[in-house]
């Protein structure tokens, strides 16, 4: 895939507002996050206006980390806006396994058919139905594990599904793209994957999802590794990381991106 800095050019060029019901602990670094990349984000959860706002957003992100009963029913009503109205929704199906409240959560959304899904190994594979071996919210298999696993659940949505981890795995089922980069102090950051997720959303306004996923995706990869570069630490990492993606153009990432077939 080529030119991937373009997706980077149209999302910043919109400055797309993407709703976001996400989890307490996600909200702030992922607010910075998104604001840093170019796009609006709003963290609005509650029952009494996610539909509501859910009509006024270019894009909605559902992560249910800090779930509860009430925040399913308004992840489960702002999706279904979107559904109608054509726009896109992402899925990140934290710790998707770990009890019964989340896997009942995974399928009713999973049934909605959001455009993406993006989430680590452990929890496409147990999103897919499969046995995963995750720890809370962390992955303990390899993005190589899941790739059957998301590929059905593409299929299964009609949308794209991405592995990231290490080396990112993006499918929408047929086509597939892996995305190399980033830097190894980013999983000693809270929230980055669902950062992320904000990302993709943001990226997916108004274009094909499974391009503008991998571009996301790679954007990120390449803020994570120049961030790399400066930072001695976790906590100045997050600082750099925030920086890069403020800085990077379009030109740099289509310069940098580390992007292969399948």
């Amino acid at each position: 895939m080529e030119n991937a800095g373009t997706y980077l050019d149209h999302m910043r060029a919109r400055a797309p507002l993407v709703q976001n019901i996400t989890n307490y602990v996600a909200m702030n670094v992922m607010a910075n996050v998104m604001l840093a990349a170019g796009c609006s984000p709003a963290m609005a959860h509650d029952e009494g206006e996610a539909a509501e706002f859910a009509g006024l957003a270019d894009a909605l992100s559902v992560n249910i980390g800090t779930l509860d009963p009430a925040w399913l029913r308004s992840m489960e009503a702002a999706a279904g806006v979107m559904n109608a109205a054509g726009k896109p929704w992402v899925l990140d199906p934290v710790a998707v396994g770990a009890t019964a409240l989340r896997r009942d959560a995974g399928a009713r959304l999973l049934a909605l058919k959001p455009s993406i899904i993006r989430g680590n190994a452990s929890e496409i594979i147990a999103l897919a139905g499969a046995e995963a071996a995750g720890k809370g919210a962390d992955s303990a298999d390899a993005v190589s594990d899941a790739e059957g696993a998301a590929r059905a659940l593409a299929r299964q949505i009609g949308g794209v599904v991405a592995v990231t981890g290490a080396v990112d795995f993006v499918t929408d089922g047929d086509t597939a793209w892996r995305v190399h980069g980033g830097h190894a102090l980013m999983p000693r950051i809270t929230v980055m994957g669902c950062s992320l997720t904000g990302i993709v959303a943001a990226f997916a306004v108004g274009q094909a999802a499974l391009p503008a996923t991998v571009a996301a995706l790679a954007y990120y990869a390449v803020a994570g590794a120049i961030a790399g570069e400066k930072a001695a630490g976790p906590a100045s990492f997050q600082v750099a990381f925030i920086d890069a993606l403020h800085a990077l153009t379009p030109e740099d990432v289509t310069a940098r991106a580390r992007i292969e077939a399948a």
